[in-house]
């Protein structure tokens, strides 16, 4: 028995599943005192096993989305913001939206809560292992345009268009020159009617015309990013306010 324990410990660690080698001793024990089939205790062993891995590949999901902070749905104030549809966002949370293709705006003035929104549901998808990737504009305007300069943009696009969920954040911050715009423009078509797309932004879709400085192009991405999509328009105070007021208010 001792002999057969060992080779199985032995065989457990040769095939490197460290949490069936942690849980062994226990198992065997809970699975004789229990009186378990060996189709059981074996299952309640690999559970062990797979949990930790779920567990491993979900923090990987998450890292690898780049998110600006692990902030999720239940830490958000929606007493702060009445205006927002609580149970709108928890539909977006079940993620409904990746499966039928389409786009969410997120629309307010600075510190309104998008960027919490939109992160929140970007780490419910990656905790589903959805590929989602997390960017502000600018840096992503940035990172196409040098692609661009070196020969490389279509794979450039071709990796920001493989993710079933990409967030661009912060729409409207900065202006983007025409030409700039064009790049803007070829990843929402690469992505038009294929993948979903969070967008957030500080202005009305009237002002569009003025960031992307070019009407014609604003026009074709306003009409790709909203033929499939849900526009959640914030009005409300900002929660950076808020805080500030609070430690003020502690002071």
């Amino acid at each position: 028995m001792n002999s057969s324990y060992q080779q199985l410990v032995s065989n457990l660690e040769y095939l490197n599943l460290k949490q069936m080698i942690n849980h062994l001793h226990d198992t065997i024990d809970f699975s004789t005192k229990n009186e378990l089939s060996f189709v059981d205790t074996l299952m309640k062993l690999t559970n062990y096993e797979i949990d930790v891995r779920e567990k491993t590949m979900i923090n990987s999901m998450v890292k690898v989305g780049a998110f600006p902070h692990r902030k999720e749905v239940n830490e958000f104030d929606f007493d702060f913001q009445p205006a927002i549809n609580k149970q709108q966002i928890l539909d977006f949370i079940s993620l409904r939206f990746i499966e039928d293709k389409q786009n969410i705006i997120f629309m307010g003035t600075s510190g309104v809560g998008k960027t919490h929104l939109a992160t929140s549901i970007g780490i419910a998808a990656a905790k589903k292992r959805t590929s989602t990737y997390f960017i502000k504009c600018n840096e992503l305007i940035l990172n196409l345009k040098k692609a661009k300069l070196e020969n490389r943009l279509e794979s450039r696009l071709k990796h920001y268009g493989k993710y079933k969920l990409l967030i661009i954040d912060e729409i409207g911050y900065l202006p983007i020159d025409r030409e700039d715009a064009k790049l803007f423009f070829q990843l929402i078509d690469l992505r038009y009617e294929k993948k979903s797309t969070i967008l957030t932004t500080n202005i009305s879709f009237k002002e569009w015309d003025a960031v992307f400085q070019d009407t014609k192009l604003a026009n074709a991405i306003l009409d790709r990013v909203l033929h499939h999509a849900t526009v959640v328009n914030i009005v409300g105070p900002s929660y950076r306010i808020k805080d500030h007021l609070a430690k003020e208010d502690d002071d």
